[in-house]
């Protein structure tokens, strides 16, 4: 093969090699998915919640998964692998969905309540947000419920940790689990609440 020849087959080659299909990304969320159906409340008796914007950490404060990679203290930022929306716009959607399903009631963040009506504010801090494919998921999350216009609040911490199958879907659908036992014990929150209580019901508190 002349010299010539060799050289074009070669660059050839080359642009076939940069015209491949890159890595194909995968968008994760964690709302949806199946949710308890109460009996619908009479009017009168409908509960209000506001969800407050969740607080992240700042290492998990970016739309690519990060994940547990093995060593101590050390993480992969997943190019390919990222969340839906930013990862505290998840959270909080996966929580205000999970609460409003428990209690039958109506999430009213940004929107007025009825005059009259008792709406119960939520604020929630995840401190920790962990993933290891392969073994578990973590949240570790402090969260108050008060009544608007009373300054009693009931502040709890939640550790919820769940095991995680093989792959990203596997932590994924473990983050959503433990979300997912977040929201029962906030829901328990706002009926202790409800009720004048003094416990938690649930969570830790």
């Amino acid at each position: 093969m002349n010299r010539p020849l060799a050289s074009c087959l070669a660059l050839a080659a080359g642009l076939l090699a940069g015209c491949a299909a890159p890595p194909a990304d995968h968008f994760y969320t964690l709302s949806g998915g199946a949710t308890p159906a109460p009996a619908p409340a009479p009017a009168a008796a409908r509960v209000y919640i506001e969800m407050l914007a969740v607080n992240i950490p700042a290492q998990v404060q970016r739309n690519q998964l990060v994940v547990g990679a093995g060593g101590e203290g050390r993480v992969e930022v997943l190019d390919q692998h990222r969340w839906a929306g930013p990862l505290a716009d998840e959270i909080g959607g996966a929580l205000s969905l999970g609460v409003t399903a428990r209690l039958g009631a109506i999430d009213v963040y940004r929107t007025p309540a009825p005059d009259g009506a008792a709406v119960y504010r939520i604020s929630t801090n995840v401190q920790r947000f962990e993933s290891v494919p392969g073994s578990y998921a973590l949240v570790d999350a402090v969260w108050s419920v008060r009544q608007v216009g009373s300054a009693t609040v009931l502040t709890c911490r939640s550790v919820l940790r769940e095991e995680a199958g093989a792959g990203y879907e596997g932590v994924v659908a473990a983050h959503r689990a433990a979300l997912g036992k977040l929201a029962d014990a906030i829901a328990a929150g706002v009926r202790d609440r409800e009720s004048g209580g003094q416990g938690g019901g649930q969570g830790g508190c």
